[in-house]
């Protein structure tokens, strides 16, 4: 069994990333984020990156970190509310903002793990994000023709894996990480529970072609909101 594991995520990444790099990072707020590889690309001191995530996680935590050390030039995401220094930086016109609708953007990065250059779509016909942008029109319906994504580096997270890079995602952990580990030209991808053996085909969510590096995720959760009830006396 060959392996693709690595005890070092640092290092990795380091051995890799590049200033201007396009990166893809799976999850959805703090759900499902590859947590141990972003503070792992934060180490790398990489600048003017462009980072493709549905949001850019919270002040502090998860891609927040990125926006914090301010390497990151230009961001694509659906959306990005739950986030005041990523505001002010967007406000100030410190950071580039590309806003895609969440299923634009799921379908840009599978599309671009797909090998679809382009794709056409009537979501976002008639509102700025149709900009600039070609349309058509199909059985007399517009469509605007939306690129593919496809990211020089790709950090996801993942439930279960083994050493050659299969991965299987836990409930909505899942969310964009299976889309931006097919995306990436290199993914790594960290993961909470590593197999001793090859992981059962009939359980793999994404494919040990598509990942390149295995490292182990860090086992902390971070909660976004945590909501709960009043304590009732007796």
């Amino acid at each position: 069994m060959s392996t693709k594991y690595s005890s070092d995520a640092a290092a990795e990444l380091a051995a890799v990333v590049r200033d201007g790099m396009t990166i893809a990072v799976g999850g959805f707020g703090l759900s499902g984020i590859p947590s141990r590889l972003i503070k792992a690309l934060r180490e790398t001191g990489a600048k003017n990156l462009t980072i493709v995530s549905n949001n850019m996680g919270v002040d502090g935590k998860g891609l927040g970190l990125l926006i914090e050390s301010r390497q990151v030039a230009k961001v694509m995401a659906s959306y990005v509310g739950e986030n005041k220094l990523f505001a002010q930086q967007f406000l100030s016109g410190e950071l580039d903002v590309e806003f895609v609708p969440q299923g634009t953007l799921a379908e840009r990065l599978r599309a671009g793990g797909a090998g679809i250059p382009a794709f056409y779509t009537p979501t976002g016909v008639g509102t700025p994000v149709a900009e600039g942008k070609e349309v058509m029109e199909f059985d007399g319906k517009p469509a605007i023709l939306e690129r593919g994504i496809v990211a020089d580096i790709a950090l996801v997270r993942a439930h279960q894996g083994d050493a050659e890079g299969n991965l299987r995602y836990r409930m909505t952990a899942r969310n964009f990480n299976p889309l931006a580990a097919a995306a990436g030209r290199f993914t790594l991808a960290e993961v909470e529970h590593l197999l001793d053996d090859f992981m059962d085909p009939q359980l793999v969510d994404t494919p040990g072609i598509f990942v390149q590096r295995v490292v182990d995720a860090d086992p902390v959760k971070d909660i976004e909101q945590r909501t709960v009830r009043t304590k009732q006396e007796g």
